[in-house]
């Protein structure tokens, strides 16, 4: 991986085409609009566009080899998963983070491996655990108890 890329807001279309990116390590236009025919209804041209917006954006690299321009991704799957995760969670105080991972963990299938790592991590964060998360959410941007100032 050739450019190192921090960061980049990857929109849910191009999350699409850095999935297919992904998965196929190296790939061409012409294979990611096959990758994609039948899941999204777009036109080969909204695909090309949206491999050009992850080249401008760094996300991805090209290269020509004969006719073809051959992408590949400048930041793995798991960078960008991690980055996407943390941008939530910043968004949200920190008191709902359990709550948050609660709903994620209720809402989706896992398999029994999923289950044991997630046991497994579990058992090593308690030894970090903490009585109570502190919230540091700006005063009125949360319904914390901590903010609730002058009743």
């Amino acid at each position: 991986m050739s450019t190192i890329v921090v960061n980049p807001y990857i929109t849910d279309a191009e999350w699409e085409v850095m999935r297919a990116v992904w998965a196929n390590v190296r790939v061409t236009s012409k294979e990611v609009i096959s990758i994609l025919k039948g899941k999204m209804d777009w036109k080969q041209a909204t695909i090309k566009t949206l491999l050009g917006r992850l080249v401008e954006k760094g996300v991805l690299n090209t290269e020509q080899e004969g006719r073809k321009y051959i992408y590949s991704a400048n930041i793995e799957e798991k960078e960008a998963v991690r980055s996407f995760t943390n941008d939530i969670f910043d968004r949200i105080c920190r008191k709902n983070v359990g709550n948050v991972i609660e709903s994620i963990i209720k809402d989706h299938t896992l398999s029994f491996d999923d289950i044991q790592r997630i046991e497994e991590i579990l058992e090593m964060k308690k030894a970090f655990a903490v009585e109570e998360v502190d919230c540091q959410c700006a005063e009125g941007q949360c319904d914390c108890h901590l903010h609730h100032h002058g009743e």
